[in-house]
């Protein structure tokens, strides 16, 4: 096994690498969806984005108390396989007495008491702890040394780097969330802020979760009604699932819990007045991206800015502004669909979505 504290046998992870075409392999084990979409798979690992006060911490609450019980919790619907029914949640950000209200909370969803521990979930709190990698190396040691796991959450996964913007921390910290998740057969729910001005997800760190993760949730205050948090999927290699709101209900033992908001009505996925490019599939990227470049193997910026305008329109049916134009492309060069060298754009149809 490669580690950062042991020497590599680079001739054993060169076997290991290899894949034969008798090989036989079998579907990674569905443990967390809404509805038919697939949120999590044993093996990968997903995150959930949002910016301050949109209330993620309630909505992982809500997902890691579907998992203790097995079941549906608001919309998301767990089935962890026996043996790994293991929950592991590390908070990165709060004080012991708010990290309790959040494991409080867990149970109350859960339908468990309150004043017996879990099992199945075991709780750690890393605030107190000021080193980045020491925070990062009790996580690994965690996921290796306890058998049964199958579901780990970060409530904080940028407080495992020092430096949000750093290329090289962000890319060694999302290998170990691969390393992790694939040797211990594990999945990793990751939490992390969107920056203030923009839907994107901060730093470095949030470029590579949107280019690696099986899906990134967003949780975004409803800006009609402040008290309402809808959660969507800003990317999802599955089907996307329609939205769905909760409101956090006021209870008397204070311990708030979020439930679902049945007098929301999300747009269907089919109306696209003003559609968000990340709700697109796969398909539809690609079609609009060959219709792009079907006269042009590049693009200098203000054609590539007019030429995406045109071709998502007759794609999709309606039409960006510049400045959503311009987000647009970020989006897709932070995918690698799109590839600028020098100042020229170009398709890149090997992309992985």
């Amino acid at each position: 096994m490669e580690t950062r504290n042991n020497k590599i046998d680079l001739d054993a992870l060169w076997q290991k690498s290899l894949v034969r075409v008798t090989d036989e392999f079998t579907l990674p084990p569905i443990i967390l969806q809404v509805d038919d979409a697939i949120i999590g798979t044993l093996g990968n690992f997903s995150a959930s984005t949002g910016k301050a006060k949109a209330k993620k911490t309630f909505n992982v609450s809500a997902i890691v108390a579907s998992a203790l019980i097995n079941g549906q919790v608001l919309e998301y619907r767990a089935s962890l396989p026996e043996g790994k029914r293991k929950i592991l949640y590390f908070d990165t950000e709060q004080s012991p007495f708010h990290c309790k209200k959040v494991l409080q909370r867990i149970l109350k969803l859960a339908g468990l008491p309150l004043d017996q521990q879990p099992e199945n979930l075991i709780f750690s709190h890393l605030r107190e702890i000021a080193n980045p990698a020491i925070r990062c190396e009790i996580i690994r040691k965690a996921i290796y040394s306890i058998d049964g796991v199958g579901l780990v959450i970060i409530d904080g996964i940028r407080d495992l780097m020092l430096d949000i913007n750093n290329a090289t921390q962000a890319s060694m910290l999302i290998g170990d969330l691969m390393q992790w998740t694939s040797e211990r057969e594990i999945h990793i729910q990751t939490v992390l802020h969107l920056n203030k001005g923009d839907d994107n997800s901060r730093g470095h760190i949030g470029t590579e979760l949107n280019n690696k993760a099986e899906t990134v949730l967003q949780v975004t205050k409803d800006p009609t009604d402040e008290d309402r948090s809808i959660v969507s999927a800003s990317f999802i290699r599955s089907k996307p699932f329609e939205k769905f709101a909760f409101r956090i209900s006021d209870e008397p033992d204070n311990i708030n819990i979020p439930k679902l908001d049945t007098d929301y009505k999300p747009e269907t996925l089919t109306k696209r007045n003003s559609f968000s490019y990340t709700e697109l599939s796969d398909e539809e990227h690609r079609q609009a991206l060959e219709l792009t470049f079907e006269n042009s193997d590049g693009l200098g910026y203000g054609d590539m800015i007019n030429a995406l305008r045109k071709s998502y329109a007759t794609i999709v049916g309606t039409t960006y502004g510049i400045g959503k134009t311009k987000q647009l492309l970020t989006f897709l060069k932070n995918k690698r669909m799109i590839i600028k060298n020098d100042k020229i754009y170009v398709f890149n149809p090997r992309y992985y979505y």
